[in-house]
């Protein structure tokens, strides 16, 4: 169970977002349920899908995932690794298949670049940092 913590998270979103993806038909599509619906004291309906949802989690997760890339360890290279496989799951999914290919599965993608690059950035900046000349 310890090979797990070295799972991207966006592995997990990638897999939610295909299985709903692939709930329902083309006319009544899963992501595009509302989630929530609220009244705003302007008059204005808010309102989250659930394409807009995973959006959210998205977010939070790239959070986490530029968090766990500033510990410095061996593991960190296997994460980043992992990590450019996933984005480029992304990549290839969001160009072929067309359940998929919506701007929330782009956004997404872009958050699973952003994860590889900021992974990366964030490993040269701290090995940077530890080495000393003089």
């Amino acid at each position: 169970m310890n090979f797990l913590r070295y799972i991207p998270l966006f592995t997990y979103l990638l897999i939610l977002y295909n299985a709903l993806a692939f709930m329902g038909g083309p006319e009544q599509s899963v992501l595009a349920a509302v989630w929530l619906k609220l009244n705003l004291i302007s008059g204005a309906v808010f309102t989250i899908t659930v394409d807009y949802l995973l959006i959210i989690v998205g977010v939070i997760i790239l959070y986490i995932e530029i968090y766990k890339s500033t510990r410095p360890s061996a593991a960190s290279v296997i994460d980043h690794a992992l990590s450019m496989v996933v984005f480029v799951i992304y990549l290839i999914e969001f160009i072929i298949v067309p359940n998929v290919g919506t701007a929330a599965f782009l956004v997404l993608t872009l958050m699973a670049f952003l994860d590889v690059i900021a992974g990366f950035t964030v490993s040269i900046s701290s090995a940077r940092r530890d080495i000393s000349i003089g």
